[in-house]
């Protein structure tokens, strides 16, 4: 019998665009010839929720159980009626089908407004004038965390947009917890919840689900789910994966877990996948498996002895995004910054660059793990094939590269191909701050369509990032931010706190680097997340050569990854969580830069060593890229006109040409020699015109001089053609 799949996300990751993680597992299973149908059950919960009947059953349910609500709670229900007349329009509204909407929302009036309109007294600045489709869906988003916030103090604790249950999931050594969980009454979101499921598999009749964890906060509504259908469809097989098993779950032993799944996958899902559908289809023993975790005579069974290696990156097939709703997601403005919303606002097609991390140093990561270990980058031309193949199947061009980190020699490449494909492209990806992005790489991506970087920065202090075995220096952040800004591409920097041996100076100095970024408007967001240290990272591993120790030493039965530590050598790093919020917060805002670092503690800190002028300094002294023989040269404009023409000065004829080009904005008109005028000509209609790598910088030198007799390093560096670099003639 052949087999169909169910690909289920459960609740919940985005409100704006569904996570990845089937539509890769459905693509490779289309290459396969394998029938299969996906659902994000967390955004149709969403919806269901968020809807006049969804909020009837929610309010009606509030008058049963009466709980004791807070005056913010009492206010939302005793607005309930408002809301239910309003909430339609308003979800309407953020999937994009009834724009005119936000005249009323913008009124004020318009929305029941309760403890999330406070700080709102005036988005003028935020917004603007014509910001208007702005601000009302930062309003409406305010507007659904309101109805959050009575659901969680009423209805369900649990509850969160992206992060549901994720306490639970969250260093969970045992299962006792999640268990008395999942055998408690259900609630109302469980129940929503389930009556999809039970549609969903009415609907697709599978004879196998496969159900992707891919966090934390997804991992009690997958069990949910697993419990459902054991229940009611016992005859289905059911089998998890996704990152949460990839990192938590190695060292799995508890059998209670296989009351909610028949298999647990680990790693990369398509020869795993593979291998399961195969070994119940009878084609294969079970000791076939791959990677993969059973119950056997009541004990966990790991088997790995499947002789079918990997699939190649490059053979994975386009990522599928068909079944989802795609025009039903919402897109959400949580903060107002214009970088940071890129994560919940706008539809964005996920596409992965190169499987692992091709720096793979980093010592507080999982670098022996595979989703980071296995480092194997796509081609250029395959990820434009896909990329095409996306935008047909979806209507959309927004693009979000989920790499680890991207390569930056691949997304030079795919840069190139995206301008000579002329294909009409929005994208951004995660990044290394290494020297190789270069101001004339990032006018490159800035070209074909590059709009956003994140990076890590991590702790800002060149003796933490040497520890980390980071391979950058705060210099260094300085220099490729300032070429990211000088291009208009926006950086978002992942930040942390809380490393081994990080003194309270250290942390002072850290803040202090941030907002001198900020400041000089290096970095448009950021955000601080406190050091976690993992089994599976470099410290993990081997603990005391970063002086800490690990203090729960025996692994539990269940989820085995975050590690309690202590920091003997460092400082009490709790006590700077809220200062170092906060004082994002106003940067990301634009405000807050003359405030002294330590008045947002509200502990005595010591003063900043660095220097107020220090990020200043270091851009101020940056350059042009020294010049090399073997870097490549790429023109990003067209075949210029050229026209000749004499010039006298002090009783002399000088020969001059004007080499003329058209651009989208201004015409930029170039003089020089006409012998210079003529070579360079000559470049552009035969060598440079076609955006692709095939002419050096040391090839262009020897043609110079040999046809002009000139020096070629003076003409590089001369006027004129800095004029030319910063319009499009780039050294790669």
């Amino acid at each position: 019998m052949s087999t169909k799949l169910l690909l289920i996300t459960p609740p919940f990751t985005q409100l704006n665009t569904p996570y990845p993680a089937t539509a890769y597992l459905k693509g490779f299973l289309n290459t396969q010839s394998i029938p299969s149908y996906q659902c994000d059950l967390g955004i149709e919960t969403i919806l269901a929720l968020f809807s006049s009947e969804g909020l009837k059953n929610l309010f009606q349910e509030i008058e049963i159980i009466k709980p004791e609500l807070s005056c913010n709670g009492l206010r939302i229900f005793n607005l309930r009626e408002r809301y239910l007349l309003t909430i339609d329009r308003v979800i309407a509204f953020l999937q994009g089908k009834n724009c005119d909407l936000a005249h009323l929302i913008c009124n004020c009036d318009y929305l029941p407004e309760a403890s999330r309109f406070y700080p709102t007294d005036d988005l003028e600045w935020a917004f603007g004038t014509m910001g208007l489709h702005d601000k009302a869906k930062h309003l409406a988003t305010l507007f659904l965390e309101d109805l959050s916030d009575l659901i969680i103090e009423a209805i369900d604790p649990h509850f969160g947009f992206s992060r549901y249950a994720e306490r639970l999931g969250r260093s969970a050594a045992t299962f006792d917890e999640m268990e008395r969980t999942l055998i408690a009454k259900e609630s109302l979101i469980d129940k929503i919840m389930l009556n999809l499921l039970n549609q969903k598999i009415e609907f697709c009749k599978p004879s196998l689900i496969a159900i992707s964890v891919p966090f934390p906060g997804n991992l009690y509504s997958a069990l949910k789910c697993g419990q459902f259908i054991k229940k009611h469809f016992p005859e289905l097989k059911i089998v998890m994966g996704g990152g949460f098993a990839n990192t938590e779950l190695r060292s799995l032993k508890d059998p209670r877990v296989f009351d909610y799944f028949d298999f647990i996958t680990l790693d990369d899902g398509a020869a795993p996948i593979l291998s399961l559908i195969k070994y119940l289809e009878g084609k294969r023993d079970k000791s076939s498996l791959k990677r993969t975790f059973t119950l056997e005579n009541i004990v966990v069974a790991y088997i790995g002895g499947s002789s079918l290696p990997d699939f190649s990156h490059v053979d994975l097939g386009t990522p599928d995004y068909s079944d989802f709703l795609l025009d039903s997601y919402l897109s959400v403005i949580e903060i107002i910054n214009p970088m940071h919303r890129l994560w919940s606002d706008g539809r964005w097609n996920k596409l992965t660059l190169a499987h692992g991390c091709y720096w793979g140093r980093c010592t507080f990561c999982d670098t022996t793990l595979d989703y980071i270990s296995r480092y194997e980058p796509n081609n250029a031309q395959i990820l434009c094939d896909r990329i095409e193949e996306i935008i047909r199947q979806t209507g959309q061009i927004g693009f979000h590269f989920v790499d680890e980190a991207a390569p930056p020699a691949l997304m030079r490449d795919l840069a190139l191909e995206i301008i000579r494909r002329k294909i009409a492209v929005v994208w951004w990806t995660n990044i290394r701050f290494e020297k190789s992005f270069t101001y004339d790489l990032c006018l490159l991506l800035k070209e074909s369509g590059c709009i956003a970087v994140s990076g890590g920065l991590e702790v800002a202090s060149d003796r933490l990032l040497k520890l980390i075995n980071k391979g950058v220096s705060i210099d260094q952040v300085a220099k490729v931010t300032n070429n990211f800004r000088q291009t208009g591409i926006m950086v978002h920097a992942y930040l942390m706190y809380g490393f081994p041996t990080q003194t309270t100076q250290e942390t002072i100095d850290s803040l202090e680097i941030v907002r001198q970024l900020f400041e000089a408007k290096l970095i448009q967001s950021g955000f601080w997340h406190q050091f976690a240290l993992t089994a599976h990272s470099p410290i993990g591993l081997n603990p005391a050569l970063y002086k800490v120790k690990i203090e729960n030493q025996k692994p539990g039965a269940f989820a085995n990854n975050d590690l309690i530590h202590r920091d003997s050598t460092g400082a009490n790093h709790e006590l700077f969580s809220a200062g170092l919020k906060k004082s994002l917060f106003n940067y990301m805002h634009g405000i807050g830069f003359v405030i002294p670092i330590c008045d947002w503690f509200d502990i005595k800190t010591p003063k900043t060593t660095i220097s107020p002028n220090y990020i200043k300094q270091i851009i101020g002294n940056q350059n042009f890229d020294p010049v090399r023989p073997n870097k490549k040269i790429v023109w990003l404009g067209g075949i210029p006109s050229i026209r000749y023409y004499t010039k006298r000065k002090k009783n002399q004829i000088f020969e001059m040409a004007e080499l003329t080009f058209v651009n989208r904005k201004t015409n930029l008109v170039l003089e020089m020699k006409k012998i210079d005028a003529i070579w360079m000509y000559e470049q552009f209609v035969n060598n440079l015109i076609n955006n692709t790598l095939k002419i050096t910088f040391g090839e262009l030198e020897k043609s110079f001089e040999l046809q002009t007799g000139n020096d070629f390093v003076l003409f590089w560096n001369s006027p004129v053609m800095l004029q030319f670099r910063k319009n499009g003639l780039l050294m790669l």
